[in-house]
């Protein structure tokens, strides 16, 4: 049975979970994971922190079912990570996009496309709005040989989103982008948790895990050493901060002379706030584009592809019946999926052969004339019999005619 926390439905749930790499002795060279217990909720953004080596990519690969558990308990969507079916409703982004060199944009996202069973309509829809989405439109026949490390990362995300999965994992995925494909890639997160997306994302960029993450774990050598919200964690407790607009010196005097009467203590500091350096960096960039000042790197993306923003209605179907102990009616759920792919390909057909094109003429059939069946032995004809004997009694007279007397 599906837990249940606050009435939302758990994505992920580990407990005491556990990952000992071995020798060739089996002998224990590393614990990675050692006992952690979490759990990822649906529609959540969770982030996973902590420094190198620290087990966030093995918790990954045992999510992904791409590594075996030790010890302890792990499931995903309510089933072992090891489970086939699983695999059609996540979406992964690794650290580092191993995709084929030679095969351009286009070609390497058909590629998934493919793999994931999309129909060739939907496929090709998708790839122009996911290219559009990550700015690769204008190098959309170039080799991903030939992309940079950022190009890379954007080619690589769209590629984890082809599938519409409803469970996303992003490992690093703002690793080589510039600070405008970070904020957007941030934007496209919070926009998909909206939607009720569940995301996982790894990062050592703490100010991306800041402005997104709505619950976070941090690890260290294998264990979780922290866990909370990013108000419950980085809240401060031993300060208090009051923001007007700017105040005249003697204003702050008087009002530095009330909090010592008040609380008898004084101004710590006084400063002029200052904006963040990725929103100058935004606006300087915004305001070059705007002057149409040409440049060779990616662009800047467009917005959020159509198919990531419209409500599924039968995804969320399908994961309700994923999750849930029946696998009868999983059977089901898949069988229909795969009759209405199979019905919108006989459409897509039949609409091909409809289309106004000119056709081949089709040769008249030739008539072909059947061949008397064969009578059966017991129906002779009387009448073959009849000559033939008739024939057999004109021979026997002439020969009598002819004979000497």
């Amino acid at each position: 049975m599906v837990s249940t926390t606050h009435n939302t439905e758990i994505i992920v749930q580990a407990t005491a979970l556990t990952k000992v790499f071995k020798d060739f002795w089996m002998r224990a060279k590393a614990r990675a994971v050692d006992g952690v217990d979490f759990e990822i909720h649906r529609g959540e953004i969770f982030g996973l922190l902590g420094p190198n080596g620290s087990g966030k990519s093995t918790i990954i690969k045992l999510i992904l079912g791409l590594l075996h558990k030790t010890s302890g308990r792990l499931s995903v969507f309510g089933k072992p990570p090891s489970d086939v079916i699983v695999k059609k409703y996540i979406g992964f982004l690794p650290e580092e996009s191993y995709l084929y060199r030679y095969l351009n944009s286009r070609e390497t996202l058909d590629y998934y496309g493919k793999l994931f069973g999309l129909e060739g309509r939907t496929r090709r829809q998708r790839i122009d709005d996911l290219l559009d989405m990550v700015g690769l439109t204008q190098v959309a026949h170039r080799p991903v040989g030939e992309f940079s490390k950022g190009m890379m990362r954007r080619i690589g995300l769209a590629q984890a989103l082809i599938n519409d999965p409803d469970f996303l994992i992003l490992d690093e995925p703002t690793s080589g982008l510039d600070p405008i494909g970070t904020r957007q890639v941030k934007d496209l997160i919070l926009e998909l948790g909206k939607r009720g997306k569940t995301i996982l994302l790894s990062s050592h960029l703490l100010a991306d895990v800041e402005d997104v993450c709505d619950r976070m774990v941090m690890l260290y050598g294998g264990k979780i050493r922290a866990e909370g919200t990013a108000e419950s964690l980085l809240s401060d407790t031993e300060h208090t901060i009051i923001e007007t607009p700017r105040l005249r010196e003697d204003t702050v005097s008087r009002v530095e002379q009330v909090i010592q009467e008040c609380e008898g203590i004084a101004i710590e500091k006084v400063h002029t706030p200052r904006q963040r350096l990725e929103h100058f960096f935004l606006d300087v960039v915004e305001q070059a584009r705007q002057e149409q000042i040409s440049t060779s790197g990616a662009m800047h993306g467009g917005e959020t592809a159509a198919f990531l923003k419209a409500e599924d209605e039968e995804g969320d179907r399908l994961i309700e019946t994923l999750m849930s102990d029946q696998p009868t009616d999983t059977r089901q759920a898949v069988e229909v999926t795969r009759d209405d792919a199979q019905s919108e390909q006989a459409e897509d057909i039949l609409g091909d052969l409809m289309e106004p094109d000119e056709k081949p003429a089709v040769p008249k059939a030739r008539e072909v004339r059947s061949a008397p069946s064969p009578q059966a032995p017991g129906d002779v004809d009387s009448s073959v019999i009849d000559s033939l004997m008739d024939d057999e009694s004109d021979d026997k007279q002439s020969e009598k005619t002819e004979a000497p007397e």
